[in-house]
């Protein structure tokens, strides 16, 4: 048998090149497949929340403690007190007016009823002045403690100061100018002084007149 000259040149070793190429068409698209499903777990992953991640949140409400001020931020929180208003205070008007007629009261202070007599005005108001220095009051104090003792035409006479005056700033010797402008009348006050004077160039002592105009 003759072979030919292409047979006789070729390798019997040498693989088949039809063969090569399919192999390496082979590799290929298993390498093709393999890329692909690396790319769908690589998506499956991007779509899946990671286990650390945390979801977003709206912003938080600044903690209680922020809002307090730096002295009080070592106090627990139950041992807080809200702080008073500012303008709270410590002892309302109607209740430093109730202690201070108290006071007032147990002085024994005699009461002026508005009479006519000069004399009895004079006496009330000294004797009421000697309390109010004991007391150590301030003016309007002092305006105010008296006007507790104003009873039943002197308390209307006061009612009515209060009504053309600001009694709250009034002081002390302003009220003793609107009492004897109202209770020390001059014609009366005099003719009782003539006749506390003829009194004493009589028979009587000093004292039994003074007692006779009590």
């Amino acid at each position: 048998m003759v072979r030919t000259r292409t047979q006789a040149n070729r390798n019997p070793q040498e693989p088949d090149l039809a063969n090569v190429v399919a192999n390496l068409q082979q590799q290929l698209l298993q390498q093709q497949q393999e890329t692909n499903r690396l790319r769908e777990q690589i998506a499956q992953l991007h779509q899946m929340p990671h286990e650390n991640e945390i979801p977003p949140q709206d912003d938080p409400a600044p903690p209680v403690v922020s809002q307090v001020p730096e002295a009080r931020q070592g106090v627990p929180q139950n041992f807080r007190v809200p702080l008073a208003p500012a303008r709270m205070q410590a002892n309302p008007p109607v209740v430093q007016e109730d202690l201070l007629y108290e006071r007032f009261r147990r002085m024994k202070v005699p009461e002026f009823e508005g009479l006519t007599d000069p004399i009895e005005a004079d006496n009330w108001l000294m004797d009421i002045q000697v309390i109010l220095d004991f007391m150590g009051l301030t003016e309007q104090e002092r305006v105010l403690c008296a006007s507790f003792a104003l009873k039943k035409d002197a308390r209307h006479w006061w009612i009515t100061v209060q009504m053309h005056r600001n009694v709250a700033a009034m002081s002390w010797q302003e009220f003793v100018v609107e009492f004897k402008a109202m209770y020390y009348n001059r014609e009366i006050l005099a003719a009782q002084q003539d006749e506390f004077n003829s009194l004493k160039q009589g028979s009587m002592s000093v004292m039994e007149a003074v007692k006779k105009f009590e």
